[in-house]
């Protein structure tokens, strides 16, 4: 290969990668919504069967070191909270963490979670912990709080 075809390759290679740049926010934005859509779902299921909820956390769910009826009002209240925040980016590294630790919470819990099931916990884990470690992304409220009050400076 003569200098000139590694720089045309290099070339194209940046110009793929400036492309990919541009829609880096929307993966961060779909990934946000994706992980979130999973603990809403769960949470407004919860609070709307609020009798088999409880039935869930004296019977099946096994949450260490909390009554059965104080880690119920508290898991809806994340799989209600966090994820509005983390699908905002508001305070989207944080809502991450909780939810990541939630998560884990979750499937220690539940002695009877099935294959899939923890598959999807696998799943939902990655994904909080890549936004725990990179933020929310340039479509969030932290970073239009980040821009709007780096400027004022």
């Amino acid at each position: 290969m003569t200098a000139t075809t590694l720089q045309t390759t290099a070339q194209h290679i940046r110009g793929v990668m400036d492309k990919i740049d541009v829609v880096a926010p929307l993966g961060f934005l779909v990934m946000r919504c994706w992980v979130a859509w999973a603990f809403l779902k769960s949470g407004y299921l919860k609070i709307t069967s609020w009798d088999s909820t409880m039935y869930l956390f004296e019977n099946e769910f096994q949450v260490p070191l909390l009554p059965p009826d104080i880690a119920a009002y508290m898991g809806t209240f994340t799989e209600l909270v966090f994820p509005s925040l983390l699908i905002a980016g508001l305070g989207g590294r944080f809502s991450a963490f909780v939810l990541f630790v939630f998560n884990i919470i979750a499937v220690i819990s539940y002695p009877d979670l099935d294959a899939a099931a923890a598959r999807d916990h696998h799943a939902w884990g990655i994904m909080l912990f890549f936004l725990m470690l990179a933020g929310p992304g340039k479509i969030s409220i932290d970073c239009w709080l980040r821009k709007k009050f780096s400027s004022a400076r």
